[in-house]
């Protein structure tokens, strides 16, 4: 077993030190000329030399889990390789010192690339115009119904309280309707197929609904042969489809939302083009819109303006600003480069190659474990871990097993709709060596399972910390250890 790592408190020698203060003179004295602004007890940082600060932190570091270490199968949060070129590329002094408030006619490269991003975007998923302000998913989902909700109220439509939802759709779905005061409306999906049901989505379409959202292909994995069917019955009603562009990654060049009939999108820049993913930020949600959605877009905007670019900021029917600006530009910068080395080729061979690793893992764990919706998936799939559960092991305990192979887990337990439920993305980046050293640990597991279930149910066993109480870590939170 690893051993518990310390805190830098914990290691802590009497006289050490790795900082140093200016020391008082005329100068500091005049900056804080008030004694009563002046610290009377001394700083509560650690006593520690500064190689062993460097020390302790670089040990941290290499005790973390993530896609540069590890393989990372996160079903539903594609975790792929990230170009260390386009990082480089963001830290030249010629983006990162640019200002948001220079004059426009110093920032015209810049502007550039935000305009040039949106319209390449656009061509790719089959819509009119965007805006790159959204700092997450999440706020692009809001930003998406708040244009929904525009349109509506443009139109004197007043009646539209209702935002249709999928059962095995992401939790921000909901989440965002119901911030834009809609009531959420649950369609359910075929067991079978893994598909809306249609029959349950035309009882629930009436006059009241004022959008549908949807992830085509969705979270289990699955591309809607009937969409065409779905958004046509959505758009007679007088609804509006929403493209949530989580798994945006497995159609790239191979179809476009637009063409599929939804009206307004957004796209996870972290899950598609490959921007840092996690750690809260910094984020990037372009919302993409057909040309009937246009006016209500969020402000501020670029246009072209004979030859120059500008910005426009304020438009009468905009739902007005989202964010600070433009967006995080260091993050829209490195989505533009990743378009840009691949190419639109490059991009349907990216869609091509994570169908067809999803599909080789499907193939050859579906002898050892459930698999409900049959045949191809497109990126990512859902296999059941339930055949254990008369042992007292589950899907949880099947996940912490796999970080003592120096394998992340994958997302468990999400769809709900689905028992047990494990939901694997290998993704593109991925090599056949390593899909096949996946494979072969969890058949391992299955065998452990059988043979000893108790070291699948104590398990993890080699990483610094086991079993945690997870609900009583976040109902008593305790960030100082004693």
């Amino acid at each position: 077993m690893m051993k518990k790592p310390q805190t830098i408190f914990q290691k802590t020698q009497k006289g050490q030190r790795a900082y140093s203060l200016p020391k008082e003179n005329a100068a500091w004295s005049n900056f804080l000329p008030e004694k009563k602004w002046l610290r009377s007890t001394e700083i509560a940082l650690p006593e520690i030399s500064e190689i062993d600060l460097t020390r302790h932190f670089s040990t941290l570091e290499r005790l973390n889990m993530g896609i540069d270490t590890n393989f990372y199968p996160l079903g539903s949060c594609t975790m792929k390789l990230n170009p260390r070129i386009c990082e480089e590329a963001a830290q030249l002094t010629e983006y990162k010192s640019m200002h948001p408030l220079a004059s426009e006619e110093m920032v015209q490269g810049s502007l550039t690339i935000i305009y040039t991003l949106i319209e390449k975007l656009c061509k790719l998923c089959g819509m009119s115009s965007g805006t790159l302000a959204p700092n997450a998913g999440a706020q692009g989902e809001f930003v998406g119904i708040r244009m929904i909700e525009a349109y509506h109220k443009d139109r004197n439509d007043k009646k539209r309280t209702q935002i249709l939802v999928p059962d095995s759709a992401h939790g921000t779905n909901p989440a965002s309707a119901r911030l834009c005061s809609y009531d959420v409306v649950t369609i359910r999906s075929d067991p079978e197929t893994g598909d809306v049901d249609i029959n349950h989505l035309k009882e629930k379409l009436s006059d009241k609904v004022a959008g549908f959202m949807l992830t085509n292909p969705n979270t289990i994995g699955v591309f809607s042969k009937n969409i065409l069917q779905i958004t046509k019955l959505v758009h007679d009603c007088g609804g509006l489809l929403y493209y949530d562009g989580a798994n945006l990654n497995s159609i790239l060049n191979l179809c476009r939302p637009g063409e599929m009939g939804f009206d307004v999108m957004h796209i996870n820049l972290h899950k598609t083009f490959s921007t840092p993913h996690g750690g809260g930020g910094p984020g990037g949600a372009p919302v993409l819109c057909q040309e009937k959605l246009e006016p209500f877009l969020p402000t501020p905007r670029i246009i072209k303006e004979k030859k120059a670019l500008s910005t426009l900021w304020k438009s009468p029917k905009s739902i007005g600003a989202i964010a600070s600006f433009y967006g995080n530009f260091s993050v829209l910068l490195k989505a533009y480069l990743y378009f840009q080395l691949h190419g639109h080729y490059g991009l349907r061979k990216i869609s091509e190659m994570a169908i067809l690793n999803a599909n080789y893992l499907k193939y050859h764990l579906s002898s050892c474990f459930k698999v409900p919706i049959k045949g191809y998936c497109m990126h990512e799939f859902v296999m059941q871990a339930d055949k254990f559960l008369a042992e007292g092991i589950k899907a949880f305990d099947i996940a912490k097993r796999l970080l003592d192979y120096g394998i992340h887990a994958p997302t468990v337990y999400f769809p709900l709709i689905i028992k047990e439920c494990m939901l694997i993305e290998p993704t593109e980046s991925e090599s056949k060596k390593t899909l096949d050293r996946f494979i072969a640990v969890m058949k391992k597991i299955i065998d452990e399972a059988q043979d000893s279930p108790q070291l699948i149910k104590d398990a993890p066993h080699q990483m610094p910390l086991q079993r945690l109480d997870e609900v009583h870590a976040a109902r008593v939170l305790d960030l100082v250890e004693d």
